[in-house]
C-alpha cells in the first residue's frame, strides 16, 4: 500500500458515490427530476460528471443521464438566468449553490482524466454563461451568502478567467471574513459553518491564491473541536440560525477538516477528520470531485491527535462555555440575543436552553426556566459571567401598566398611536405615558463538577409560577419522579431538601438531587398553584405556536420569590 495515499477514505468515498449513483440512475426512468429544484438537479450533474471521471466506469452509462439533467435545468432558468424555484425569488445566492456545482462539473469534464463529452460540456458552459452577468451583479441577505456567491464567481473564473469575476470576489472579501476572535461566523451556525462558509472560502482561497481565507477557516475548524460533543455531533445550542434547535453531525465538516489538517498539518483536525469519516461521506459527489479537481485531496492525512479528555472552552462572544471530562461534557449558554433585540426572529439567537449535559451514552439536551409572568417566555439570561468554577447568568425582565396620559396629550376622539411596548402593540400612545414597572429578577449559578454541575437559582420580585425543566434524550429509564403525564415527571422541592430522582440511559445514570429550597424568607419554597408547564411566551403563543423542548421531561416546579439549589451529577451503573 502506498503510504503517501488515504486508502482508507480513497474506499469510502467510492463506495458512497457509487450509492448516491444508483439512487440517479434510478431515477432517470420516472419523473422524480421534474419535482426536484435546481439545486438538487445541479448536485446530481456534478455526481454523475465525477463519477464518469473514475477509470473504473463506463461514462457513457453516467453522462447521457446528466446531459438530460443540464437540459432540465437550463429550462429553470428564467430571463435573468437565475433559476427558478424555491422560496427565495430571483435569488443569486440560491441560484450561486447551483452553479457551485455546475461550474466543477464543467472544471471535470476540462481534466485530463475526462471522457470526451462535447456536448455536455458545451451544454454546461450555456447554463454558466446565462448565469453569470446575475450572479456578477447580484446581492445576498445572509452573511454566508456573500461567500456562497463568491465561491460561484471564482468557480466560474476558474473555467473561463474573467477580470470582471475577481473583481467582484474582492469586493465582497473587502468586507471582511464575519468570523470573531473565538472561531465562530457571525451566524453562530454549525450547518452554515460546514456547508457553506468553510468550504466557500477555501474555493476561493484555492482558485485566487488566499491563503488568509484557508486562515480563518482553520480558526473556525479549531473552535469545533471543543464545540464537539460525545455523541459527535457539534454543538447548536448559541446558533443564530435554525440548527440552533437541532443538531448537526461532524460529519458535515468531513471534506474542510481534510483540506486544513493536511495544508497546515494539524494532527487534531485530522483526528477529527477521522471521526467524521466514521460518520459516512455525507458529500460524495463533492468528495469525489474534489480527487479529480485537487490531487492532494488523497494524501494521507497527518497522524491523529486526540484533543486533551479534560478541558475547558470559554467562547466569550457567543457567551458558551464548554467543560469536558472523562465523564462527558457540560455546555453552558449565556449569550441570547433575546433581551437586546427583544423578540424572537430568523437570525438571533433566542434558544431558552442554558445548560446541556451530555456523554457517550446519556443526554439531559437542556435544561430551560419557565414561569408565567406577564408571557415574557422563558428565562434567557440577557448577561453571563464566567468563575474560575462556573459560570454566573442573570436577567431581568419587567412589564408595565401605563398611567392616564397628561392633559395636554389627550384627544377627546380617543385616536391614539399604535404603538408596540414590547409585549404587544395597541392604540394607547405608550411613550407619552408615565408607567408603574413590574421585575422580575433571575441570578443563575452554575458551578462545574466533575460528571455534571450545581445549579442555584435565586429570584427577587412577585410571588409567580416557576418550573426547572430538564429534557433528556428518550430511552432510558426515570426512578425517583413521579408521573405527570406522557413522558413527563414531576420532581416537588416544595417536599424539602432530600427530593430526588434518577434517569437510567444506557451504563451510566443522571442523578438529579434537591439540595435547598426555601421561600424568600428562608422558610420551605412554595408549591406552583397550577400544574406546572413550559409557557413560550407571548412570540410564540399569539401564533399558536412554541419552541418547546422534546423527550422525556423532568418537571422541578416551585414558586417565586426563592433560593433553589439542584444537583446534577453523572455516574457509571455498577453491576
Amino acid at each position: 500500500m502506498d503510504d503517501t495515499v488515504d486508502q482508507p477514505y480513497l474506499d469510502a468515498v467510492r463506495v458512497a458515490l457509487d450509492a448516491f449513483l444508483a439512487g440517479v440512475r434510478a431515477e432517470a426512468d420516472g419523473d422524480a427530476w421534474a419535482h426536484l429544484e435546481h439545486r438538487a438537479l445541479a448536485h446530481r450533474v456534478l455526481g454523475l460528471v465525477a463519477g464518469a471521471c473514475a477509470p473504473t466506469t463506463d461514462p457513457a452509462v453516467l453522462l447521457r443521464p446528466a446531459e438530460r439533467l443540464v437540459a432540465h435545468l437550463r429550462a429553470l432558468q428564467g430571463p435573468s438566468g437565475l433559476f427558478t424555484g424555491g422560496d427565495n425569488v430571483d435569488s443569486p445566492p440560491d441560484s450561486a449553490f447551483s452553479v457551485n456545482d455546475l461550474a466543477d462539473a464543467a472544471a471535470l469534464l476540462r481534466s485530463p482524466s475526462a471522457p470526451g463529452a462535447p456536448a455536455l460540456a458545451a451544454a454546461l458552459d450555456e447554463v454558466l454563461a446565462a448565469a453569470t452577468p446575475a450572479l456578477l451583479r447580484g446581492g445576498v441577505h445572509t452573511p454566508n451568502h456573500r461567500w456562497e456567491l463568491s465561491a460561484a464567481l471564482a468557480r466560474l473564473h476558474r473555467v473561463r478567467p474573467d477580470p470582471a469575476l475577481v473583481a467582484r470576489v474582492e469586493q465582497w472579501l473587502a468586507e471582511g471574513v464575519d468570523i470573531d476572535g473565538d472561531g465562530l461566523f457571525s451566524e453562530r451556525s454549525a450547518n452554515y459553518a460546514a456547508h457553506v462558509s468553510n468550504p466557500s472560502l477555501l474555493a476561493i482561497a484555492d482558485v485566487l491564491g488566499r491563503d488568509d481565507l484557508v486562515d480563518a477557516v482553520e480558526r473556525n475548524l479549531t473552535a469545533t473541536l471543543d464545540l464537539l460533543l460525545p455523541d459527535g455531533t457539534v454543538e447548536t445550542v448559541h446558533s443564530r440560525r435554525q440548527d440552533q434547535r437541532g443538531t448537526i453531525r461532524l460529519g458535515a465538516y468531513l471534506l474542510p477538516l481534510r483540506r486544513v489538517a493536511r495544508a497546515r498539518g494539524r494532527g487534531d483536525l485530522a483526528w477529527a477528520a477521522e471521526l467524521a469519516l466514521a460518520q459516512g461521506v455525507e458529500q460524495p459527489a463533492r468528495a469525489a470531485a474534489q480527487l479529480v479537481l485537487d490531487p492532494d485531496a488523497a494524501a494521507a492525512l497527518p497522524p491523529a491527535e486526540a484533543p486533551a479528555p479534560r478541558r475547558r472552552r470559554v467562547l466569550a462572544a457567543a457567551g458558551v462555555v464548554l467543560d469536558h471530562g472523562p465523564r462527558g461534557t457540560t455546555v453552558v449558554f449565556g449569550g441570547s440575543d433575546h433581551a437586546r433585540h427583544g423578540r424572537v426572529r430568523s437570525g438571533l439567537a433566542t434558544n431558552p436552553t442554558f445548560l446541556r449535559l451530555l456523554t457517550p451514552s446519556l443526554a439531559l439536551d437542556g435544561v430551560r426556566l419557565s414561569r408565567t409572568f406577564f408571557g415574557l417566555g422563558p428565562f434567557r439570561a440577557d448577561t453571563s459571567a464566567v468563575r474560575e468554577d462556573g459560570v454566573h447568568l442573570h436577567e431581568e425582565v419587567g412589564a408595565a401598566y401605563y398611567q392616564p396620559l397628561a392633559a395636554g396629550l389627550r384627544d377627546p376622539a380617543g385616536a391614539y398611536a399604535v404603538e408596540d411596548e414590547g409585549r404587544f402593540s395597541a392604540a394607547m400612545s405608550f411613550g407619552a405615558r408615565e408607567r408603574d414597572v413590574v421585575r422580575l429578577t433571575t441570578d443563575v449559578d452554575v458551578r462545574l463538577v466533575d460528571g455534571g454541575a450545581e445549579l442555584t437559582l435565586d429570584t427577587t420580585g412577585p410571588a409567580v409560577d416557576a418550573v426547572l425543566e430538564l429534557a433528556l434524550r428518550p430511552g432510558g429509564s426515570m426512578t425517583g419522579a413521579r408521573a405527570d403525564g406522557e413522558h413527563r415527571w414531576r420532581l416537588d422541592p416544595a417536599a424539602g431538601p432530600g427530593a430526588a430522582a434518577a434517569y437510567r440511559q444506557g451504563e451510566q445514570v443522571l442523578h438529579v438531587r434537591v439540595l435547598a429550597a426555601e421561600d424568600a424568607g428562608g422558610g420551605p419554597v412554595a408549591a406552583p398553584r397550577r400544574a406546572p408547564g413550559y409557557h413560550p411566551g407571548e412570540d410564540y403563543a399569539f401564533l399558536g405556536g412554541t419552541d418547546a423542548a422534546q423527550g422525556e421531561l423532568l418537571l422541578v416546579a416551585f414558586r417565586t420569590p426563592c433560593h433553589l439549589r439542584v444537583g446534577l451529577s453523572v455516574e457509571a451503573v455498577h453491576p
